[in-house]
């Protein structure tokens, strides 16, 4: 039995720095292990078309993800693998993963060969949709010219709410040049100009304003107006009141746009709208006096409702990452636990990258798989992370420790030492910074000593 583990394990292992040579663009040792993966003698593209990941993608899904073009030109040409389009656990395609990343010259050679550009992941997100999200003109023209719809619809919306609701301006004027409808609509009601208003993007509302869009439509009892005036963005609510949007209207709470704002304790909006909403039977029909009303009645009404307000519309849960991404992202964070638990760096890593791809902005997923990367010595890639996992958090010590970890392992120890003084400035009680600074400054003295000594 403990042999029968043992061998299943280094197959997996195996697979895994297959699929990783993919990623890399590692052609000799992807060849090594695709002779070495195909035991039954099928033949190198058999194998290399059968190997998979736990979410069933295959070497072209993991080329195409990373922009490896010329490893995409020698599966699909020298092994001469059929299905351009083939599908992973999600319905993505290679070409998905391509444009989600904004690889445009992948995106394009795999279009070339046949794979199809209007080709939707099973929550109906094509390639036009991610180039809208990352704001890639370039291959959102390119998609269109190739027929895409320009209101393909997915659970997340159209191209045009996605551009909208990342801030991509330029991305949705593109959009709008295509004839994309302003008002398209989810089947919870949100619009464009909602999630632009969610994004507090400023820019994106005013050019969809400009198209027609409406400023008065209603999400669940929610306007656009309602969510700046949570929000206290005074520059929104000023450019929703311009086009017309009601100060007057009631969300399914009975709370008009003023009543929201006081309730956040956002007085500027509060004093914007005031003037504008027909008078309340409230106590004392003042600024003061609804602010003061609201926010002793905020907590009541939170205590009263056991689930998030519906005029919360976050970005993240409007645009793309929806709660089923979320939870599985969230199984696969657990497996790549489990895995590294058991020392198994390689699936771990596997399972870490799995739910990146699921929940990117969880900065906790990229410094697992930092340290990952760290115990399988791959340096590059864990420094790849922490500098990804800091972006994401700059202010988190631990994304300190990661980066100044993967400088070490590459011996900058001088930049290492700076990475990890830099945590020990977030947090000057965490002694494993402090450690590990002073460690990396020794280090660094002892190296260059080494190196003078043989010069």
């Amino acid at each position: 039995m403990a042999s029968d583990a043992s061998t299943a394990l280094a197959v997996r292992q195996k697979v895994q720095l297959f699929l990783d040579a993919a990623r890399t663009g590692n052609f000799d040792l992807f060849k090594k292990l695709a002779t070495q993966l195909d035991e039954e003698g099928k033949g190198v593209a058999a194998t290399v078309a059968a190997v998979k990941d736990a979410n069933k993608r295959g070497a072209l899904h993991f080329a195409a993800r990373e922009g490896r073009t010329e490893v995409c030109k020698y599966l699909l040409e020298e092994l001469n693998l059929g299905d351009v389009d083939v599908k992973d656990d999600d319905g993505e395609t290679p070409l998905l993963h391509a444009a989600r990343q904004g690889h445009i010259i992948t995106a394009k050679y795999l279009i070339d060969r046949g794979a199809n550009p209007a080709a939707s992941s099973e929550l109906g997100a094509t390639s036009l949709h991610h180039a809208a999200g990352i704001g890639n003109i370039e291959l959102l023209n390119f998609l269109i010219s190739k027929g895409v719809d320009v209101d393909s619809q997915s659970d997340a919306g159209t191209p045009l709410i996605w551009a909208a609701g990342h801030g991509q301006q330029d991305a949705v004027k593109a959009l709008l040049e295509h004839h994309a409808n302003p008002n398209a609509e989810t089947d919870d009601n949100i619009t464009p100009l909602l999630s632009s208003v969610a994004a507090g993007s400023l820019p994106c509302l005013e050019i969809l304003i400009q198209a027609g869009a409406n400023a008065n439509v209603s999400a669940g009892g929610v306007t656009p107006l309602h969510i700046a005036a949570e929000n206290g963005s005074i520059e929104i609510i000023n450019c929703l009141l311009k086009a017309g949007a009601d100060p007057n209207a009631s969300d399914e709470d009975g709370l008009k746009p003023v009543q929201v704002a006081a309730a956040r304790g956002n007085r500027g909006a509060v004093e914007i709208l005031f003037p504008l909403t027909s008078v309340q039977d409230l106590p004392d029909w003042s600024v003061d006096g609804i602010i003061k009303h609201m926010q002793s009645e905020a907590s009541k009404l939170q205590e009263e409702a056991d689930v998030p307000k519906k005029r919360d519309l976050h970005k993240a849960e409007t645009i793309e990452v929806t709660l089923e991404a979320k939870k599985k992202s969230l199984e696969a964070k657990s497996r790549g636990e489990e895995a590294f638990k058991r020392k198994d760096y390689i699936m771990a890593v596997d399972a870490y990258t799995q739910a990146i791809d699921l929940d990117p902005n969880d900065a906790t997923l990229l410094s697992n798989r930092s340290l990952c990367w760290i115990r399988l010595g791959q340096a590059d890639q864990a420094l790849a992370d922490a500098k990804a996992c800091r972006a994401l958090r700059p202010d988190w010590p631990k994304a300190c420790y990661r980066e100044g970890a993967a400088l070490r392992l590459l011996q900058k120890f001088e930049e290492a030492a700076n990475a990890f003084y830099e945590g020990v400035q977030l947090d000057p009680e965490n002694k494993e910074l402090v450690n590990a600074f002073r460690e990396a400054v020794e280090a660094g003295r002892k190296f260059h000593a080494t190196e003078q000594q043989k010069s």
